[in-house]
């Protein structure tokens, strides 16, 4: 079946393909449009604030509430140029991240998922890819980090339907990535000691070109 069923098709809810998996390639640039002008940009944590640091909490209310913080963190996800953005990078302590991301193939993938969960995959669909990571909340730092060049990711979408959703490449990334940060981990997490380092001596020395929360 090529979309959800005629009932399920209303706002927030994209069609599938015939595996079950979002098609979140088509208006792509549309939609993200539409959710960030309804939204308000918020200043972006950066490492060292508790909430990045931590599980977030499971969202249960799919209501007004949750689609306006969507919308915010579209917005801010925009003010900051970035491909993708978890609520914790925000300050809010729940499981949902949005992301607005180019696959290998320079495809535009636009969307949403609550309670994500990272597929597990067989050995033999994992082939690293250990291109170089950055991230919001840690402005200016790069590193390398091997990860899988493809990933599933399952959970809901922000009416609480569930979705599947898989990507390649950079795509593939900016899910483990965002996944990573609703569980209490940044990617400087998963770098050798010496790397860790000097993501944080990059991010010292420069100054991020969004607003940020200063730690306290």
């Amino acid at each position: 079946m090529a979309q959800q069923d005629t009932d399920q098709q209303h706002a927030g809810v994209l069609p599938v393909d015939d595996e079950g998996f979002v098609i979140d390639t088509e208006e792509a640039a549309e939609r993200e449009l539409a959710y960030r002008e309804r939204g308000t940009s918020r200043p972006i944590t950066v490492v060292g604030n508790p909430v990045l640091h931590k599980e977030c909490k499971d969202v249960t209310e799919f209501g007004d509430e949750l689609q306006q913080l969507v919308a915010d963190m579209f917005a801010s996800q925009h003010t900051a140029e970035g491909v993708g953005l978890a609520a914790n990078q925000i300050g809010v302590d729940l499981k949902v991240f949005v992301y607005d991301c180019p696959d290998d193939e320079g495809k535009r993938h636009t969307g949403v998922v609550c309670n994500p969960k990272l597929v597990e995959l067989p050995a033999d669909r994992r082939r690293l890819d250990d291109s170089n990571e950055g991230c919001l909340s840690v402005p200016t730092a790069y590193a390398p980090l091997a990860r899988p060049d493809y990933a599933e990711v399952t959970g809901q979408d922000e009416r609480g339907n569930a979705v599947k959703v898989r990507g390649t490449g950079y795509f593939a990334r900016c899910l483990q990535h965002e996944t990573d940060h609703l569980y209490g981990y940044l990617y400087i997490d998963r770098l050798s000691k010496r790397e860790r380092k000097d993501a944080l001596r990059q991010m010292a020395e420069n100054e991020p070109r969004y607003p940020v929360v200063a730690n306290d």
